[in-house]
């Protein structure tokens, strides 16, 4: 029998195509740093806080979607800001995987049963002084949410599709101290994915497509 190939864009795709990806080496280098070498901000940052988030790519057959949260408005840090569900790494979570779930069941209530860990990426370095391990992960339809108020006001899909265009990869920047910030920016459907979140995304699309 003739082997089928995997639908563009499918979760069987993005399987298949993580399956590929080249091995992470301790050489990775993946982070804001990327987009603003030799920057005064970089070498503020204390000891590097070690978090992970989780890149739920949800089955939808031939169109696969990621699922994104908007975080509470009130929130100390990072307040209104479109990201990844996730978090700090806790001493008690013995994987980067293990807290990504965690902290993904705490903030958005979709359990661990409906989402299968099919790989990481290389850890990614914030600007605000997180080593960040992006953890992958398929997600079976059919979940329903129920969202911390606390920490999340939204959540909503936006097709794997958009992301992974480069075209709708922007640049844009912000002042910090009277210097320019660069950072990635993908408008989508009156959602800003931007910063830390889109620099991930952007990762992602030059490991498995390009």
């Amino acid at each position: 029998m003739d082997k089928v190939t995997p639908t563009p864009f499918s979760a069987e795709d993005f399987r298949a195509r993580v399956a590929a990806q080249p091995l992470a080496h301790a050489a990775d280098d993946y982070g804001d740093h990327r987009f603003n070498p030799g920057h005064p901000r970089l070498k503020l940052a204390k000891a590097l806080r070690d978090a992970a988030v989780l890149i739920p790519v949800v089955d939808h057959g031939y169109d696969a979607t990621v699922l994104l949260t908007k975080r509470a408005e009130n929130l100390r840090n990072h307040s209104g800001q479109v990201a990844f569900p996730g978090g700090t790494i806790d001493p008690t979570d013995p994987s980067p995987e293990a807290a990504a779930l965690r902290e993904t069941f705490e903030e958005i209530g979709l359990g661990r049963d409906r989402v299968e860990i099919i790989g990481r990426m290389p850890d990614y370095v914030s600007g605000s002084g997180y080593r960040i391990a992006p953890v992958l992960g398929i997600v079976r339809p059919g979940f329903s949410l129920t969202l911390n108020s606390e920490e999340v006001d939204a959540a909503f899909e936006v097709p794997l599709r958009f992301l992974m265009d480069p075209a709708n990869h922007g640049r844009d920047s912000r002042m910090w101290n009277d210097l320019e910030w660069v950072f990635y920016e993908m408008p989508y459907d009156g959602q800003r994915i931007w910063g830390v979140t889109a620099g991930i995304i952007r990762t992602l699309y030059e490991r498995l497509y390009t």
